[in-house]
């Protein structure tokens, strides 16, 4: 025989509240979206909820601290750059689709005062958006640039983390520049930089990675623990293929 479901308890609602929870926190989203991109971190949490038309408590429901919000928001753009770049990792121009990537990676965030400030903080060691986030983006970029280079679009000897340095240095001389200048003649010099030619300096080699030290030996990233208790050699399988294919390219010489 069935019996008739127990009503809900005293003080609590059914399903529509969880609609309207997830409608509030897209609105806390957006709301900080648009304010940390105005004022960075120094934003009071206050007025993303009078943004959003929400009082701070239902802020704090969603996200613990305001760093907790500014986390989120900052991971969402992370991986727009991340999906963009898997989407042309398979074009038929890697070289030009290699540098218009770069600049619209400087156009989209230096506008963006909290990405700006995410992303100097994370240099820095001091703002860590999420590991997963970051590896999955450099690993993405490590693939456009691999292929640039094996265009001959982007000099051999530039490393990744070369050209993570150099965005940030693009987006701080682009914002220093604002009005006084044209847009995105910084990152024409920063393109210019990474292209090939004959009277560029030769770079120093990179320090090499010791095999006792936790840093993948093509792009530096942090290399997870394997079941046995070692570290992985390489941070992902695109790292594993460039290290793959400069072997059989030394080889071949």
């Amino acid at each position: 025989m069935s019996r008739n479901p127990a009503p809900p308890p005293s003080g609590t609602r059914p399903g529509p509240l969880r609609a309207d929870a997830r409608r509030n926190r897209q609105m806390v989203l957006q709301a900080a979206r648009s304010a940390f991109e105005e004022a960075g971190l120094s934003v009071p949490l206050g007025e993303i909820a009078r943004r959003a038309g929400v009082g701070t408590g239902t802020v704090y429901r969603h996200f613990p601290s305001k760093e907790a919000l500014f986390r989120a928001t900052v991971v969402d753009r992370v991986r727009l750059f991340t999906d963009t770049a898997r989407e042309l990792a398979d074009a038929a121009d890697p070289g030009p689709v290699f540098f218009r990537y770069l600049a619209s990676v400087v156009r989209l965030s230096v506008r963006n005062k909290g990405l700006c400030d995410a992303l100097e903080a994370s240099a820095e060691g001091r703002f860590d958006p999420s590991p997963g986030v970051e590896r999955d983006f450099r690993e993405a970029l490590s693939v456009l640039l691999d292929r640039a280079q094996l265009a001959g679009a982007v000099r051999r000897d530039v490393a990744l983390d070369d050209v993570l340095v150099l965005l940030l240095g693009c987006l701080s001389m682009e914002q220093r520049r604002g009005s006084h200048g044209e847009p995105g003649r910084m990152t024409a010099l920063m393109c210019d930089a990474l292209r090939p030619g004959r009277n560029v300096t030769k770079l120093p080699a990179p320090a090499p990675v010791r095999r006792n030290e936790t840093g993948c030996p093509v792009c530096g990233a942090a290399l997870p623990t394997a079941r046995t208790g070692r570290p992985a050699r390489y941070c992902g399988g695109a790292c594993r293929q460039k290290a793959h294919r400069e072997r059989t390219r030394g080889r071949a010489l």
